[in-house]
């Protein structure tokens, strides 16, 4: 009876394990997930084996494997301005579209230079011509942004952008978005 309570157990905590998945660590800082990461912004990615190297350095978190991910930056752009600490906050204030107006959406991918100078990389999606015009125009007139840094030197970072308006919105079930 006890070696089949040692064995679920076992078994138990084996699937438990396996569940979590590999440990990533970024830029040398554990994370449970990647997602947020931009594919742009990855400089390279090493994976190492669930060893007992690994998990003596990581710990068990690293039982099933350790994903390194170096960044092409070390600190990510900021954008701060006027108690604004969000872009697409900061977009939704700036973009003149009034709460009697149809709702709308872009999502867009956004460069920011070395110099802080946010621009449009990729419209994704946006639901009417006009509503991104007023978006474009917002970002070519927004503040700069504090750039990424790498290695103490301002580098380029792209970022994604999604902004509905009015705030507080939904888009109609009907309403179609356009892909540009």
């Amino acid at each position: 009876m006890r070696r089949v309570a040692l064995a679920i157990l076992l078994l138990v905590s084996t699937i438990s394990l396996s569940a979590r998945g590999p440990l990533y660590v970024v830029n040398g800082t554990p994370m449970k997930s990647i997602e947020h990461i931009l594919q742009e912004d990855i400089e390279h990615i090493d994976v190492l084996p669930a060893n007992e190297e690994s998990i003596e350095r990581w710990g068990m978190e690293a039982c099933e494997g350790v994903i390194i991910v170096t960044l092409r930056y070390d600190s990510p752009a900021t954008f701060s301005h006027n108690g604004f600490d969000n872009f697409t906050t900061y977009l939704s204030k700036s973009v003149r579209w009034g709460e009697k107006m149809d709702p709308e959406r872009v999502s867009l991918r956004i460069r920011v230079d070395s110099s802080g100078r946010a621009s449009i990389v990729k419209v994704l999606q946006a639901t009417s011509r006009q509503f991104l015009k007023r978006v474009e125009r917002a970002i070519s007139e927004a503040p700069l942004w504090h750039p990424a840094t790498r290695n103490g030197e301002a580098v380029e970072s792209t970022h994604l952008v999604n902004l509905l308006l009015p705030e507080g919105g939904t888009l109609p079930v009907e309403r179609g978005v356009i892909l540009l």
